[in-house]
């Protein structure tokens, strides 16, 4: 008699079920119903929300799944061993990516659907928070502001957090230009003072390139080296 499948576990099946609910997501944006997602996942509504408890429950578990790896990335991003301006576009591409990747699940954290009970729209709240401190320490830590470094880092954080979501979501919706185009006009708009500025002890340092292997002079082969004698 043979044996019967081996059922996944709780966190194997939750993990399932969120990634039944983004497919649903992407294709049918913030008002996806939990219908749609239990059919996607080959279960009836009632399971999905022994898992979730309510579409509440749905929302901030994608919310915790995707935030956490925007964060992850962001920082990442912040530490990379780049030149600054490198650096700077590196961090502007990274979240933009980020949102182009998903869109309709950002759409899901950030713009709730019309009368939409469950509080969808902030979602995202808590991880610009992050975002914007991580940005602050990054500042704080790498860049040479003087007397008024720890004003301008806690301020530099929440301003290009706030500029970028903006500039982001507006690129989104519109798609003015492409990506890289949109990066280069936000890293113009921060460069100047960041331009300035200069490193401070212990910042992440750009990666430099090996230098050359040393070349022998044209037309006198490299001697050869003969065994010692005793």
């Amino acid at each position: 008699m043979p044996t019967p499948p081996a059922q996944p576990t709780g966190e194997l099946r939750r993990e399932q079920l969120l990634n039944a609910a983004d497919r649903v997501v992407q294709r049918e944006g913030p008002g996806a119903s939990m219908n749609a997602i239990a059919a996607e996942a080959g279960i009836t509504k009632p399971i999905l929300y022994r898992h979730f408890g309510d579409r509440n429950g749905l929302i901030g578990a994608l919310t915790e799944r995707h935030t956490s790896g925007l964060l992850a990335a962001v920082r990442a991003a912040l530490n990379e061993p780049l030149e600054r301006r490198d650096r700077v576009e590196h961090v502007l591409d990274t979240y933009l990516a980020a949102i182009e990747s998903r869109p309709q699940v950002y759409r899901l954290l950030t713009h709730p659907e019309a009368g939409d009970p469950t509080g969808a729209g902030s979602a995202l709240a808590p991880a610009l928070r992050q975002i914007a401190e991580e940005i602050t320490k990054a500042v704080q830590t790498q860049v040479d502001l003087g007397a008024d470094g720890p004003l301008l880092s806690e301020t530099w954080g929440r301003a290009v957090t706030g500029m970028v979501l903006a500039a982001g979501d507006w690129w989104l919706e519109q798609r003015p230009c492409p990506r890289a185009r949109m990066v280069q006009a936000l890293a113009d708009l921060l460069w100047g003072r960041l331009a300035a500025a200069g490193d401070l002890p212990g910042a992440v340092a750009a990666a430099q390139p090996a230098p050359p292997p040393a070349e022998e002079p044209a037309g006198e082969p490299a001697a050869e080296q003969s065994p010692r004698t005793g």
